[in-house]
């Protein structure tokens, strides 16, 4: 199955019964600060993405109070280190340990533009959304959301004939992605589709 970076802020949590071809969002969502490490202004900060190597190589981020906040405040980051599986984040005009309370619980975000270049045949969940799902040559709906479970992902895939399915996504059930003409075939287990 192709790889899929963590970062499909959206992707998870949009919801509609009006399927639509997704826009590519603005921001995608690194990390969530949780509170102030030590008595210097840094923040640790949980790591939200699966390549978090590329933190140190930011120069900014941007801090909101929510993913789907419109403005989210631009922040210059002095450094980033690891402790553990968090983050240690530093930022201009944050020295001490109460400038850096005010920050705890943002959401830490970067531009659509500061994503690492994908590689091919990877892709953003954000992308999946609004796909046709196609099996056995017969459309099932579209996805409207994808869960991240752990094991691996679930499209939940709306259409007027079968209603709500959920469609577990891995090697053996997805066939092919074609983003350009907005298809994916899978092969679903069966029993999975209601009777018609």
């Amino acid at each position: 199955m192709p790889e899929a970076d963590g970062t499909g802020v959206g992707a998870s949590s949009w919801r509609s019964n009006k399927i639509s071809v997704p826009r590519r969002p603005n921001y995608l969502v690194v990390g969530e600060i949780l509170r102030p490490h030590g008595v210097r202004g840094e923040l640790r900060m949980r790591v939200l993405t699966e390549q978090p190597d590329r933190l140190p190589q930011l120069d900014h981020v941007y801090l909101a109070d929510a993913p789907d906040d419109a403005a989210p405040a631009r922040r210059a980051l002095n450094g980033v280190r690891f402790n553990k599986s968090y983050a240690l984040l530093s930022f201009a005009g944050c020295r001490d340990r109460n400038e850096a309370e005010l920050l705890r619980g943002k959401v830490v975000m970067i531009s659509a533009d500061q994503a690492a270049p994908l590689e091919e045949g990877q892709y953003y969940l954000f992308d999946l959304i609004g796909l046709r799902v196609i099996a056995d040559q017969i459309e099932i709906g579209r996805i409207s959301e994808v869960l991240q479970t752990g094991a691996n992902d679930v499209y939940i895939v709306e259409g007027e004939e079968y209603g709500e399915v959920l469609v577990p996504a891995h090697d053996e059930t997805i066939q092919s992605i074609n983003f350009e003409a907005g298809i994916i075939n899978m092969a679903l287990p069966e029993g999975l589709l209601p009777p018609r």
